[in-house]
């Protein structure tokens, strides 16, 4: 197995590509290290294949894969995770804001002191504080409040894995800011975090935006809810379903005896409120019940599925 596989997942980034392998390769070489290039286009709608293309012809330690259209940075990281075959995987962004320098610490962490993922910490920032910087700070705060994995950055896409870690877990949706916690809950423990130097974007623009930031939080919540009941989803839906169904036995077992013994003579049972109270939460609880039992068949009947592309490969 050779020693580092480097994933560098991109869209539109034809002008920061030849300056980001030769760095990648400069410090390769001089640490004399066993590499490959992984470079996957998600879906570039500039020139970035066609210098992936004539990289790759000038080095075979290069290889890409292109998607078909652009399915997102999660996806372009599902794809490289299969084809990776370091021992340490480093992950890393195209736009030249990812220091290559740091590699050699982080194969070190993960190779030698034994962590199983290792995170970059971008402490010092060049992005804009209002648009990049206080989004990110939000993100990393409830982060770490939901999923119990004290990192500073999620965010930063510079990161090292051992290569039982990237082939156990599933990256989908923008879960690609959230691999630690789906590293945690696979069974890999031992995270660390390393400061890195954070260098501000060379060429184009940032690809951050409030869409992002929406979908990052709800996919923060969808692996809060995972993480708790991913694996038992009866849990969850068949104790609110059994709740509800207590309610409403306990509201029609009243009106019950409150019609035979209490107060015969009084109005009709469905003319009562408790009554449709009663109705709506057995409904509710027996609603939630079957979805517990859906959650556990689908859990079961489950296979793993690609949502991604690929239109060539190098």
């Amino acid at each position: 197995m050779m020693d580092i596989s480097v994933i560098v997942p991109l869209f539109n980034e034809e002008e920061s590509l030849p300056e980001l392998c030769s760095w990648i390769s400069k410090v390769m070489d001089s640490n004399k290290y066993s590499y490959e290039l992984l470079l996957i286009d998600d879906g570039s709608k500039d020139q970035s294949w066609s210098i992936i293309t004539k990289l790759a012809n000038e080095n075979t330690e290069v290889n890409g894969v292109r998607f078909l259209e652009n399915f997102g940075k999660s996806q372009a990281l599902h794809a490289g995770f299969a084809k990776a075959k370091g021992d340490v995987i480093i992950t890393m962004d195209a736009d030249l804001q990812d220091n290559p320098e740091e590699i050699t610490a982080l194969y070190k962490m993960v190779h030698e002191d034994g962590y199983d993922l290792v995170s970059g910490w971008k402490k010092i920032r060049y992005d804009s504080k209002l648009a990049k910087n206080l989004p990110s700070k939000l993100f990393n705060f409830a982060a770490r409040k939901t999923s119990g994995v004290q990192l500073n950055d999620f965010n930063c896409g510079l990161k090292a894995y051992r290569n039982e870690v990237i082939k156990n877990i599933e990256v989908t949706g923008e879960m690609h800011r959230y691999i630690p916690v789906l590293a945690k809950n696979a069974g890999f423990s031992n995270i660390g975090e390393k400061i890195v130097k954070h260098q501000a974007r060379k060429y184009g623009e940032t690809k951050f935006g409030m869409e992002r930031f929406i979908r990052g939080f709800l996919d923060l919540i969808t692996i809060s809810f995972i993480s708790r009941f991913g694996k038992r989803p009866m849990h969850f839906f068949g104790a609110w379903g059994a709740l509800m169904i207590v309610v409403g036995f306990l509201f029609a077992f009243y009106l019950g005896i409150d019609k035979l013994f209490l107060n015969p003579s009084g109005r009709l049972i469905t003319e009562k409120p408790q009554f449709y109270i009663a109705l709506t939460s057995m409904i509710l609880g027996s609603q939630f019940f079957v979805a517990g039992f859906l959650g556990e068949l689908i859990l079961r009947s489950k296979k793993d599925t690609k949502n991604y592309i690929i239109k060539e490969n190098i």
